[in-house]
């Protein structure tokens, strides 16, 4: 995955932007921990690209689907 950077990067961008969409409570401050998941998931692979991050990407992605019901 030589652009997983940028991949999970979009994904952090518009995690938050979801988060800046809902009112506060519990689900705006789940969407903020999800941002926050994929901004890491987007530093560790700036400075290591690897396949090991898919996990945690499906990982926080099953936890973004969870928060949209």
């Amino acid at each position: 995955m030589s652009d997983s950077y940028d991949y999970f990067r979009e994904h952090a961008i518009a995690a938050v932007r979801k988060a800046r969409g809902l009112p506060p409570g519990r689900t705006k401050q789940k969407q903020r921990t999800v941002a926050r998941v994929y901004h890491l998931l987007s530093k560790e692979a700036a400075l290591a690209p690897n396949i090991h991050h898919l996990d945690e990407f499906r990982a926080a992605r099953g936890l973004e689907r969870q928060i949209g019901r």
